[in-house]
């Protein structure tokens, strides 16, 4: 079944100890997309400027991703610079270009209307709902990121999105933020109450944790021997977890844990070059290998 996101497409400036690019195709639904992509259809909603040109676009061919809702607006494309600490873990944004993507109102084609599965990227709470409202009859599942600039500057619009939210997907500071609760269990529980039915709190290199009603699920980070950019890690994992549950057609426990693993796995690759640059040069066949291995690692005898 078709997947939805409607997010950035962006330039990225990035710097980490293993190097630095100064200008390459970024932004949350561009990762979400090339993850997705390789598991379902994506149709990708987003704004770029007249600089972002055919060359730029090639990122994005001969994938299964629909650009019709792909605006192309006068002025730049939206612009992020950062270079990350020697721990990956921390980083200092050295510039944010809002650009076009400051007057991005999401319009969906019709041919994106009915789409069953949804993935609302960090945009504006405002715009995220105002996407819904385009959506033709109730779509199967939709899921949310969002951050601690909407959590503190728009929580009252925060919270009438949430309430259209069956999975909500951010960090365990944010979780934190939003629920006001320091465990995690208990800020689940405080979140349901606002809507999600299943929390998925990314936590880096620690892996991931999902919460979906009184079940606990857990994936460690995939060990890996070079981390180069930490950069869309997170919206690479979104992308292989909602691309899994779209090309199941199914959301249930064991197609969430599933979804999980692949998250995992597309967020893996995603870090081991700079920018898109392994996830644009990914076979299918190495992410089932990942995923075996993955259940290799996590699998014991009782």
């Amino acid at each position: 079944m078709s997947l939805l996101v409607v997010g950035s497409v962006a330039f990225d400036a990035i710097e980490t100890p293993f190097g630095r690019v100064e200008r390459t195709v970024g932004g949350a639904a561009t990762y979400f997309s090339l993850a997705a992509s390789f598991l379902t259809r994506v149709n990708l909603v987003g704004v770029v400027g007249k600089d972002f040109t055919n060359e730029h676009e090639q990122v994005f061919r001969g994938r299964t991703v629909d650009l019709a809702g792909l605006e192309r607006a006068e002025g730049k494309t939206f612009f992020w610079s950062g270079k990350y600490h020697d721990n990956l873990n921390d980083r200092t944004t050295l510039a944010t270009d809002l650009n076009v993507f400051a007057e991005f109102r999401p319009k969906l084609p019709d041919s994106f209307r009915k789409s069953g599965y949804i993935f609302l990227a960090n945009i504006d709470p405002t715009l995220q709902r105002s996407v819904l409202d385009q959506v033709a009859g109730k779509p199967k599942l939709v899921a949310l990121d969002t951050m601690n600039y909407w959590i503190e500057g728009t929580p009252a619009e925060l919270r009438k999105t949430l309430k259209q939210t069956q999975i909500l997907m951010i960090n365990d500071s944010e979780t934190r933020q939003l629920s006001n609760e320091h465990n995690l269990l208990r800020a689940a529980k405080a979140i349901f109450k606002m809507g999600p039915k299943t929390l998925v709190i990314k936590r880096g290199e620690h892996g991931a944790m999902m919460v979906h009603g009184d079940s606990v699920f857990c994936v460690p980070a995939y060990p890996l021997d070079e981390i180069h950019d930490p950069t869309g890690a997170g919206d690479s994992f979104a992308g292989g977890f909602m691309g899994y549950l779209a090309s199941a057609g199914k959301v249930n426990a064991n197609s969430l844990r599933l979804a999980m693993v692949y998250g995992s796995v597309l967020g893996s690759f995603a870090v081991e070059r700079f920018g898109l640059e392994r996830l644009l040069k990914l076979k299918r066949s190495e992410i089932t290998n990942r995923v075996r291995h993955f259940h290799k690692l996590t699998t014991f005898k009782l």
